[in-house]
């Protein structure tokens, strides 16, 4: 499986992603300047976490509109598959792939802790190691972390099966006690309409290693790599 990493100023988890990437699959990802205007041959593409050009505007708003993103969107519109973790998932929704926009978290707070999460279908790359209503464990780090969208769009969402994840307790409830910075519906990612381009706030490569007190998110990169290798 060939990955690329797009890396943007500010970005915090690109290093990060590419050793998860690497662990599973034996290959270096390609890291990708922001300002470069190709990416190379790519089963996958990863928009990772950070701060891309420190937040200003609102999350990800800039780095939507780098030189590097006209080629992101191109390719995931022709088919190949794009991860977008936390800022990633920010820069998908102001690139236009992804509908909705990320708030900031209803206790006006940062947030970084370890959340549990309802897996909602396991037909997808991204999920096929988990079981459709299994329980994860990831971890958060972000302040703008609320998803938001209309009803029409959640409605949308839910009828089309394009929630990816929900914040949950560990027993799996979905409860506005479990929703740690005030996502409507509980959403912690989603798919477009082909589910080829995943957001997720949650990072699964921050618990894909045992020296990092968990291994639930190595489930993302070993479904990624059973289907696009």
């Amino acid at each position: 499986m060939k990955a690329s990493v797009i890396v943007f100023p500010g970005s915090n988890c690109d290093r990060d992603a590419a050793v998860a990437l690497e662990a599973v699959s034996g290959i270096a990802p390609a890291l990708v300047w922001h300002g470069d205007s190709e990416i190379p041959p790519s089963d996958l593409i990863v928009l990772p976490g950070g701060f891309s050009y420190g937040d200003y505007l609102r999350s990800g708003a800039m780095a939507a509109h780098s030189p590097v993103m006209r080629e992101v969107v191109s390719r995931a519109r022709a088919g190949t598959p794009v991860l977008g973790i936390c800022n990633g998932f920010q820069i998908l929704t102001e690139a236009g792939l992804l509908p909705g926009v990320m708030m900031r978290n209803a206790t006006l707070k940062f947030i970084c802790r370890d959340v549990h999460l309802r897996v909602e279908r396991n037909d997808t790359a991204f999920t096929r190691h988990f079981t459709e209503g299994e329980v994860v464990r990831f971890a958060i780090a972000n302040k703008d972390g609320s998803y938001y969208a209309k009803k029409a769009t959640l409605d949308r969402l839910e009828g089309e099966g394009r929630v990816a994840f929900r914040y949950c307790d560990a027993a799996g409830k979905i409860s506005d006690a479990a929703n740690p910075n005030g996502s409507r519906r509980n959403i912690a990612g989603i798919y477009n309409e082909s589910r080829t381009v995943l957001g997720l706030m949650p990072h699964p490569e921050r618990l894909a290693d045992p020296a990092l007190s968990g291994t639930d998110g190595a489930k993302m990169f070993a479904s990624l790599l059973e289907t696009l290798h």
